[in-house]
């Protein structure tokens, strides 16, 4: 039987919805039209609340979407991130909690797949500066690596990016209002939702960002908007 055409792509993003992936998703909705979004369920806590928030993004933005689920990662991951009666951490220096073995590997070399295949150029991945202080796999290193590895097993035809990567949380929170991010969409939580907790080390950085970048006020919209 022959193989039904592949639809098109300019860019593949790595959308969890969180403020890093979403911004990513605006820039390159804006830049590198049309895009499709990917979003992972491997059985973290807060995998419905991500789909729900990554979904809202990709219609705002006329992205097309889809879930990618990767059960097996589940095993791999540490209990904070996939257990609902563990503690979720509340430290920024607390790695090994939400630390799960080769993720961005596994979802870049998953996104390269489907970027190959559609024609797409460029996977698009939400890191950041600050992030990358503690998170290699965040890091301008991890992207020139991959990007070597990529040379290989795409042939040469895709290469990983990340319009967010010298930005702090600030920095993003400054931008995303610039392109007017829609706000009330954006889920950056460790927990099950359908808010963010507000508590969790990831709500932390957020709310920390959001206030440094003088939009406090921003997040009353976020945590209510959200429980819808």
């Amino acid at each position: 039987m022959p193989r039904r055409s592949a639809p098109t792509f300019n860019a593949v993003v790595l959308l969890s919805g969180g403020l890093d992936s979403a911004l990513n998703l605006a820039l390159a909705c804006r830049y590198r039209r049309p895009a499709l979004g990917l979003t992972f369920d491997y059985g973290q806590r807060a995998a419905r609340a991500e789909v729900r928030a990554a979904g809202k993004l990709c219609r705002h933005y006329g992205a097309e979407h889809r879930v990618i689920k990767l059960p097996w990662l589940r095993e791999l991951a540490p209990a904070p991130i996939v257990d609902p009666a563990a503690p979720l951490p509340t430290r920024p220096d607390d790695v090994g909690a939400v630390w799960v073995p080769n993720r961005n590997g596994v979802f870049v070399a998953v996104g390269a797949s489907f970027a190959e295949s559609f024609g797409a150029g460029v996977v698009v991945a939400g890191f950041n500066a600050e992030e990358a202080i503690r998170f290699p796999d965040n890091s301008p290193a991890f992207v020139a690596a991959s990007n070597r590895a990529l040379r290989y097993s795409t042939a040469g035809r895709v290469t990983l990016m990340s319009y967010t990567a010298s930005m702090d949380k600030t920095d993003i929170v400054k931008k995303a209002n610039r392109v007017g991010l829609p706000w009330e969409y954006v889920f950056f939580c460790y927990g099950e939702g359908p808010a963010p907790c507000g508590k969790c080390s990831s709500c932390t950085r957020t709310a920390r960002a959001l206030k440094r970048a003088g939009r406090a006020d921003l997040l009353d919209i976020i945590f209510e908007t959200t429980r819808r």
